[in-house]
């Protein structure tokens, strides 16, 4: 099993920034591919950013640019750096795990409204 705890998230205005945090537990974090997924209200949770074991990453169109996810195996944690943010952000952003099988953590709320 592996345990995720997210944290990070909140209230910030268009065209600020948030860093989410990840961190991991119950097995080797160097096995597991991290990613950032958000589901807005209404609608369907999609990928934000993935990042490898060779620390390899891909980015959804709509954040390219503006989104940076990075993994710190020493400290068993994943982070999204999130700038330039819009409305469109807004959502539960959720972490997740994958290792032969996929693991969900709770899930941090990001809201950006003026």
């Amino acid at each position: 099993q592996v345990q995720l705890v997210e944290s990070g998230g909140g209230l910030v205005q268009p065209g600020g920034s948030l860093r989410l945090s990840c961190t991991a537990s119950g097995r080797d974090f160097r096995l597991l591919t991290m990613a950032w997924y958000r589901q807005a209200p209404g609608k369907q949770r999609e990928l934000v950013a993935l990042v490898t074991t060779i620390s390899s990453t891909n980015y959804a169109d709509s954040v390219k640019g503006r989104f940076t996810i990075s993994r710190d195996n020493a400290k068993n944690t994943v982070y999204l750096q999130m700038n330039s943010l819009k409305p469109e952000d807004t959502g539960v952003y959720y972490c997740k795990a994958n290792y032969r099988t996929e693991y969900w953590g709770q899930g941090t709320q990001v809201t950006v409204a003026s």
